[in-house]
């Protein structure tokens, strides 16, 4: 990846925006890239975290497995995305594993350096915390929904979340960018396929989801914010 390629990339991730071409001049320094082919692990869970990565093109799927071998689908992550969000100003192990679901291009900044840049551009670390915050309120978001909602409304409000983090408006709807299974979209609130595929079925008949030419969710947020109130 040619420099300006990386300059370009790391110019529209939230966090560095609003810099100057002179302010990302150290992070690109010390900024590496790599290419990672279709279900490659960029790491596993547990490895040392060691390094933070910003995608330049592709998609990646982060996964945690719990004891008992389990695996839980936490977020599918499109281009100009950071991960992991855990593990700035501290030592641990990447909470979980770092999945490549098409051909990929990553940024990826060590740790150590990168820490020491933000130490040295206390906005950086303003617009870090402010990305944080985001990720925290969704957590919380999901954890309200998983204790105050039934099996129904959680996957309803899935299909809301995901308009915003892997959707785009055309027309009056969103598309998802993303072809999830429905087996995927039961593995990220913990219920089986089956009931998934019966609540898509019911929203399809009332024409709140369809699907486009090449099998992509075509979801109408509005409509489905008002599902749960019925």
């Amino acid at each position: 990846m040619k420099q300006e390629d990386i300059v370009k990339r790391l110019s529209v991730v939230p966090i560095f925006k609003e810099l100057s071409a002179e302010e990302l001049e150290p992070i690109v320094k010390i900024a590496q890239t790599r290419f990672y082919k279709h279900k490659m692990y960029i790491f596993m869970q547990d490895d040392p975290l060691d390094r933070v990565f910003f995608i330049h093109s592709g998609k990646i799927k982060i996964c945690r497995t719990d004891q008992s071998g389990k695996e839980q689908l936490i977020s599918v992550l499109e281009p100009g995305e950071m991960f992991p969000h855990a593990g700035f100003f501290r030592k641990g192990n990447f909470p979980a594993h770092a999945e490549v679901m098409e051909d990929s291009h990553i940024i990826v900044i060590p740790i150590d350096k990168f820490e020491e840049i933000l130490i040295s551009y206390p906005e950086l670390c303003i617009k870090l915390f402010k990305v944080l915050g985001e990720k925290i309120v969704d957590l919380q978001g999901r954890l309200e929904a998983q204790v105050l909602h039934n099996t129904f409304e959680q996957i309803i409000l899935l299909l809301i979340r995901l308009c915003k983090s892997n959707g785009e408006i055309v027309g009056r709807r969103y598309k998802l960018t993303t072809q999830f299974t429905n087996r995927e979209l039961a593995n990220m609130i913990g219920t089986s396929r089956e009931t998934v595929s019966r609540t898509i079925n019911h929203v399809k008949k009332k024409d709140y989801v369809t699907l486009d030419e090449d099998g992509f969710y075509l979801i109408d947020r509005e409509a489905l914010q008002q599902e749960l109130f019925y």
